[in-house]
């Protein structure tokens, strides 16, 4: 089973809609094994909202927690120790698209970061850089954090408003492929979604 993790340059920069369109693009299974805060909305019912194929399997949270904030201060909000070993993969022989929450280097507990879970179960890793002033630095630190554990790199996705100069310094800096370019929506839908996955299906193959 093939496996790709999604992480990011940061907090908020669009995993869930790059996830949603790779979900849609490959016909692949979803999972979030990590939420944290917006329970009512969750980044699993969002992915679920913008997939209009019938082939894709929408798999539960392993945890669940009400605040916003790092799995490791969310969770002890709530007197839970997020544990590595009650994190089970999903039965499925189809293709996983994982999301992590925030960045590769989040603190899942003490000791264990969302680097590890991908390392774990032997992720192919996936990074969603969104522009802005710092996301070079972001995403070049993030792209030392998975070499250094000597994580797969699949590529790179760029979200948001396109920056010529960020993209380009960071296609050199780093020699991975740019998968592809998630432009900005006011609004987005299963349309959109399907749209964008058109041009990512036969990336990933």
């Amino acid at each position: 089973m093939k496996r790709y993790f999604i992480t990011g340059n940061g907090t908020d920069i669009g995993k869930t809609i790059a996830s949603a369109v790779l979900v849609e693009a490959l016909q692949a299974d979803y999972w979030k094994p990590v939420q944290c805060g917006s329970l009512d909305n969750t980044d699993t019912d969002i992915v679920r909202s913008l997939i209009s194929n019938k082939i894709s399997t929408i798999f539960p949270e392993t945890y669940r927690f009400k605040s916003a904030s790092s799995p490791h201060h969310a969770s002890a909000l709530e007197n839970i120790i997020i544990s590595m070993n009650d994190f089970e993969l999903p039965n499925t022989k189809n293709i996983l698209i994982i999301e992590g929450a925030g960045g590769a280097l989040v603190p899942l507990n003490n000791s264990d970061l969302v680097i590890d879970f991908a390392s774990k179960f032997r992720c192919e890793v996936i990074i969603v850089s969104k522009n802005y002033l710092g996301s070079i630095n972001h995403t070049l630190l993030t792209v030392e954090a998975l070499q250094s554990r000597n994580m797969v790199i699949k590529g790179i996705i760029f979200n948001g408003p396109k920056n010529k100069f960020s993209e380009e310094i960071i296609a050199l800096k780093t020699s991975i492929p740019i998968i592809g370019y998630i432009p900005k929506f006011n609004v987005v839908n299963s349309d959109t979604v399907l749209r964008l996955a058109k041009v990512y299906s036969n990336i990933l193959t």
